[in-house]
């Protein structure tokens, strides 16, 4: 009798497994990516997306990406303007933040860029709707390089649909994470430099 409180327990664990493992196998077959959804973390694609809400995308394999010059020309728009918005990582960077902009312009190689720059490479011309300048011109990573035009290969999905305020515990999650981190090290450095006067 007391093992069968186990065996229940494991039949739903492989139950909970089994439907997670469906789930994530039907979302990669439908957006073709692993990375189904994300949480807006700043107000640069306001007013038509929101910190907190959670997008979900479709891999830029499974669809072609049309730009706001593209879109006004069709009359074709996402999110309340022309064009799609994609999901980047900046200067194809994997330890950087991914970024939800709209894709503006394509420039080829050598084509001047916003800021008069000739494009170091072919690529997307990116902006967040709240912003004034397009990324390529106001915005650098951490280490200080301009973001340069968003190669395809560097384009983690393209926005389909939000869902207002889903995105608030994922963004809660990793503030608390981030911070518990920034604690051990404080921490870990201050238990270094105590010993170290020793």
């Amino acid at each position: 009798m007391s093992s069968d409180w186990i065996v229940e327990i494991g039949k739903t664990a492989m139950e909970v497994l089994v439907v997670i493992a469906v789930v994530v196998s039907v979302s990669y077959a439908m957006t073709g990516s692993w990375n189904i959804g994300f949480a807006v973390e700043s107000r640069s694609m306001e007013p038509n997306i929101h910190v907190g809400d959670l997008i979900f995308v479709v891999s830029p394999s499974h669809t072609d990406i049309i730009t706001y010059e593209e879109g006004m020309k069709k009359d074709y728009k996402t999110f309340g303007d022309y064009g799609d918005v994609i999901i980047y990582r900046p200067n194809g960077r994997s330890d950087a933040t991914p970024i939800i902009h709209r894709a503006i312009k394509w420039v080829e190689k050598g084509e001047k860029m916003p800021d008069g720059r000739p494009a170091p490479h072919s690529g997307y011309i990116t902006k967040g709707d709240a912003n004034t300048f397009p990324d390529q011109v106001a915005l650098t990573t951490i280490d200080g390089e301009r973001i340069e035009p968003v190669k395809e290969k560097w384009i983690i999905g393209v926005a389909r649909f939000r869902i207002p305020y889903l995105g608030y515990p994922s963004l809660a999650l990793h503030g608390a994470l981030s911070y518990i981190r920034s604690l051990f090290l404080s921490c870990a450095q201050t238990s270094q430099t105590s010993h170290q006067q020793r």
